[in-house]
């Protein structure tokens, strides 16, 4: 596997599974669309503003409506999907469950144009999946019928902005990171005044502290290396194996700064989600 490609892959690995952490402590005083909106306005505009530092032109109106549409898709309606079913009381486990349903609507999607995947991905996906399921079976998987509905469009949503950024004209590198987070920053302000969310105050210092590693981290680097995977057309299971480990990351960092525990399914759920991405791995480098 390219250094490159494996970078990127393990900064998904760990800092969209840290982001979990660092939206509950954000949530704690920001609503949930508003601070989406500031994170994407933010990481978006430095974005920006970094790839004109660099010399880097403003793109054709054609690939900046392009990049829009999939930031849309990935970040309005794949991510505020679920935090929206969340505020309606969807648990985070159920949540974590249908977000690692993803890769298996990527791979559908893009097979119709061709891209197959092998025997060995699809046995991997299927694994990680049953993973997922193992370390949420201790949290609640009931909901109430919106938010389940929510949390089906959402990893759909994903992946058909996954699967359209290579059909659709897209803005070059860092420009296309830009033009999709500030089109999923700018929608998210009008949704979040529509459900009638409003800021009390300063937040507190662990909110601010955050927000602003979900900006750097979280969008910055994280939503950059994801991009950078969807232009180097990594094989669908190999790009989408993050949504196995984030959930470990992120019951990882919840025992250790957040008091939770973790019980024996969770513990053996760990372990079949490491076997799943191993499998997928080595799968999708024979196929390479």
């Amino acid at each position: 596997m390219p250094f490159d490609v494996a970078l990127a892959l393990f900064i998904l690995y760990i800092i969209w599974g840290s982001t979990y952490l660092a939206i509950r402590f954000a949530v704690e005083d920001l609503p949930p669309y508003l601070m989406l909106s500031v994170r994407f306005v933010l990481a978006g505009l430095l974005m920006y503003g970094l790839m004109k530092w660099r010399g880097e032109r403003h793109p054709p109106l054609k690939q900046w409506l392009g990049s829009s549409a999939v930031g849309v898709l990935l970040l309005v309606g794949g991510m505020g999907s679920v935090g929206l079913a969340q505020s309606f009381g969807a648990p985070s486990g159920l949540a974590a469950v249908m977000v690692a349903t993803m890769p298996l609507w990527l791979t559908l999607l893009l097979s119709f144009g061709g891209e197959r995947a092998g025997r060995g991905e699809y046995v991997g996906m299927i694994i990680g999946l049953l993973g997922v399921l193992l370390i949420n079976l201790e949290s609640g998987m009931r909901s109430n019928p919106l938010a389940a509905v929510l949390l089906l469009v959402a990893p759909f949503s994903w992946a058909l902005g996954s699967a359209l950024s290579r059909r659709l004209p897209q803005a070059p590198g860092g420009m296309g990171s830009a033009a999709q987070m500030l089109a999923a920053g700018a929608l998210f302000l009008p949704l979040g005044l529509l459900r009638g969310e409003t800021v009390a105050g300063p937040p507190t210092l662990s909110s601010a502290l955050a927000l602003a590693y979900l900006v750097v981290f979280g969008s910055l680097i994280g939503f950059s290396a994801y991009v950078y995977l969807l232009n180097a057309r990594v094989r669908p299971a190999l790009l989408t194996s993050y949504a196995y480990v984030n959930p470990v990351v992120a019951v990882l960092l919840g025992v250790l700064f957040a008091g939770e525990r973790v019980g024996l399914p969770g513990l053996l759920g760990m372990a079949v989600v490491v076997a799943a991405v191993v499998l997928v791995v080595r799968s999708s480098g024979k196929r390479r």
